[in-house]
């Protein structure tokens, strides 16, 4: 007897249907093609005990089961109950009274039968409804995931039994109900850290509320203690909140790579990844013999925060200079190719020399100015080149430290940054691919960062007198229109354009000389 279950297989952030052809005839053996890899061979040890543990058994008979289409390779371990169910129903152990083909069916089997979670549920259940299903059913643990998606049933399930008893004897199973819009917004203004636990420090919030209004990127570099990590960690808590589709977007990208918990919904607050300095650069940006998203894409449509940025390997950080630009990542193998989304806010921190003191106000740094360039030569200038904002830190005073006059909060930044970012959404309105200024092209910065010609002798005197490299030209520009963008100004001023020049330091011919 044939029968056919439905699953999905996972390519980059998507669901691809998977159609389970499960043939029980005369004859022994037990046949599975359809190009599967280890993990889904080994289901038929793991299927034959969870059907003995609840009283059935794998058919005596040949047992000829096809994945297709036969030309995608399948994965994982998630094929277990679709195909347990196809072999209960091509034998003839229960009968079905609903359909198969109105759901997809994923789940790893335990030897006794219970469903472990998988990855992947959200990107399924937005395929299912796509495709016009009725339901999806998984394990219960990734049914609250999955059920933010409406229109269709969430059948979360424990165990092999219950999905049997819903096949064979018509019993229910109570879908998992989810309220998106209620769920988005329960925690969107929810951040564990918030700018008024900063002393001091008021030319560093500056900088991020700068980056934050134009989505620049910003390295901080100053000693060791005066809180650049603390100030980035604030950074998400005044980007403006996400848009649901970004969070469907954020949570999809979660799901496939299974950083989702069983009472996780929806991802509302933006992303904040911190990686060790001792990534691969496969686990930074993505890849592997089955891709996944690395690091970048877990950070899309959030901050990535490389910390001690000079002691990332050089092949680590290179290989985020093509996505910096194009904000994605192609993941190539010899059969297919896959995009993971990698729109991200890149911030940096650093010590200025391997001791950390120089520059310091009040230390002393022994390293002399050859083992200075050679620590800040780490960092190339293609990468660089890619930063906006160039923000040095200096350690906070004893006195900021004690004071306690009352600190702006988060929220109160919060809102200049939103004010901002609503001034670039009516500005490139015509422009489908750009949010904000930091993603301006050439020609966009000629349009609309124009400046009048006392403007334009700044910027030369500027780069001569500085030593500023040609590369810091436009970027300058960028970060001079979100400046304007903040005070509310049509037109770039004298002031706007000398604080983004101050914004370079990197690039002086004579910082760390």
């Amino acid at each position: 007897m044939l029968i056919r279950t439905h699953s999905c297989a996972l390519m980059g952030v998507a669901a691809i249907p998977i159609t389970i052809e499960v043939n029980v005839d005369m004859g022994i053996n037990f046949h599975l093609v359809g190009l599967p890899d280890s993990a889904v061979k080994e289901s038929q040890q793991r299927i034959e005990s969870a059907l003995k543990s609840n009283g059935y058994k794998m058919p005596g008979k040949k047992v000829v089961i096809n994945m297709a289409p036969a030309d995608i390779r399948k994965e994982g371990s998630a094929y277990d109950l679709p195909i347990a169910i196809g072999i209960l129903i091509a034998s003839e152990q229960i009968q079905t009274h609903e359909n198969t083909d109105d759901y997809y069916i994923t789940g790893e089997l335990s030897l006794d039968g219970t469903l472990q979670p998988v990855r992947g549920a959200l990107p399924i259940a937005l395929e299912a409804k796509k495709r016009g299903k009725r339901g999806v059913i998984l394990p219960v643990q990734n049914a609250r995931e999955a059920a933010i998606v409406d229109g269709i049933e969430i059948l979360g399930v424990e165990n092999l039994r219950q999905v049997i008893r819903f096949f064979d004897e018509h019993e229910p199973i109570e879908p998992t109900v989810i309220n998106t819009q209620e769920e988005f917004k329960k925690k969107l203004n929810e951040y564990e850290f918030d700018f008024s636990d900063v002393k001091g420090q008021e030319n560093i919030k500056r900088a991020l509320e700068i980056a934050a209004a134009g989505g620049h990127n910003a390295i901080l570099i100053g000693p060791p203690g005066s809180g650049k990590t603390m100030l980035a960690k604030r950074l998400p808590s005044i980007l403006p909140p996400l848009t649901l589709e970004e969070a469907l977007e954020t949570t999809k990208i979660h799901s496939v790579a299974g950083k989702m918990s069983r009472y996780s919904t929806i991802i509302s607050v933006r992303p904040f990844r911190s990686p060790h300095h001792t990534i691969s650069d496969v686990a930074l940006v993505g890849g592997g013999a089955n891709p996944q998203p690395g690091e970048i894409s877990l950070a899309h449509n959030g901050v990535l925060f490389l910390d001690e940025l000079p002691e990332f390997k050089r092949t680590v950080l290179e290989v985020m200079r093509q996505p910096l630009e194009e904000r994605a990542v192609t993941i190539s193998r010899a059969r297919y190719t896959v995009d993971f989304p990698a729109s991200f806010m890149f911030i940096a921190a650093m010590n200025p020399c391997p001791c950390g003191n120089y520059n310091h106000p009040t230390l002393e740094c022994t390293c002399g100015q050859v083992n200075v360039q050679r620590y800040l030569s780490k960092i190339s200038g293609p990468l660089m080149d890619r930063i906006d904002l160039h923000v040095e830190v200096v350690p906070v005073s004893h006195e900021e430290l004690a004071s306690t006059k009352p600190v702006e909060k988060s929220a109160s930044i919060r809102q200049r940054v939103v004010a901002a970012r609503e001034i670039q959404r009516v500005r490139f309105a015509e422009s489908p691919k750009t949010f904000c200024n930091a993603q301006m092209s050439s020609k966009m910065v000629r349009q609309y960062c124009s400046i009048d010609e006392t403007g334009q002798q700044m910027l030369k005197a500027a780069m001569d007198k500085l030593g500023l490299s040609a590369r810091a030209f436009d970027r300058i520009l960028k970060v001079a229109r979100t400046i304007a963008d903040l005070d509310n100004s049509a037109e770039i001023e004298l002031g706007h354009l000398s604080e983004a020049i101050n914004f370079r330091s990197l690039d002086r011919d004579n910082w760390g000389r």
